[in-house]
């Protein structure tokens, strides 16, 4: 099986996953995310080890801080828009992924990430945007999120640079190897920290 192929498989079953326990909503969605909070600080802690205790620590933030906005927002903002995070969150991956390998020519920074590119960056904001506000549009969403939606697909990219920046400090390929094709929990939602971090903090402030 290619490696592209087991990739795709094994997204599918987490999107599924991920869609299915926040319908659910309540205890169900709330065990997921805490599993995967301590799954985050577990390969934190791996990445960092030697780094000194401020770094150790950190890690117990970076793993609360989105577990608990995305419990808000699924509790007090409501499905739609912890759906609206998710699809800024995956298309901005995706869409990089795939513009990247397609039109990819100028390194975005080859220190950090060799295989990220200034064409990749670029179509995962593209495609931020356009699924985003399909789905503001589709459900009546607060318009803000519109705007919202590139400079937060910017922001997943760059929560990406930054766990790419970990490991290659670290000198580790994967922060684990939990997920065929994608290596461990902090490789799949780097992302998603800081997109969910700030739509719960644009909500609180009446930006969204």
């Amino acid at each position: 099986m290619s490696e592209l192929l087991v990739r795709t498989v094994t997204g599918l079953i987490l999107i599924a996953a991920a869609l299915l326990a926040a319908a659910q909503g309540g205890y169900v969605f709330a065990v997921l995310v805490a599993a995967i909070a301590t799954a985050m600080f577990y390969e934190w802690t791996r990445l960092v080890r030697g780094w000194g205790p401020v770094w150790y620590m950190s890690g117990f933030f970076y793993g609360l801080l989105p577990a608990v906005s995305l419990l808000w927002i699924r509790e007090r903002a409501g499905l739609d828009l912890l759906v609206w995070v998710f699809i800024v969150t995956w298309s901005t991956d995706i869409g990089a992924y795939f513009t990247g390998r397609a039109l990819g020519k100028r390194k975005l920074a080859p220190s950090i990430s060799p295989g990220k590119t200034v064409e990749g960056l670029w179509g995962g904001i593209a495609a931020a945007t356009l699924f985003g506000a399909a789905w503001v549009i589709g459900m009546g969403l607060g318009q803000g999120l519109l705007l919202l939606a590139p400079l937060f697909g910017l922001t997943a990219q760059a929560g990406d640079l930054f766990e790419s920046w970990m490991k290659r400090r670290s000198g580790k390929k994967d922060s684990g190897n939990w997920l065929p094709g994608h290596g461990g929990v902090l490789d799949r939602l780097d992302g998603l920290v800081p997109v969910a971090v700030l739509t719960a903090l644009a909500q609180l402030l009446g930006l969204a």
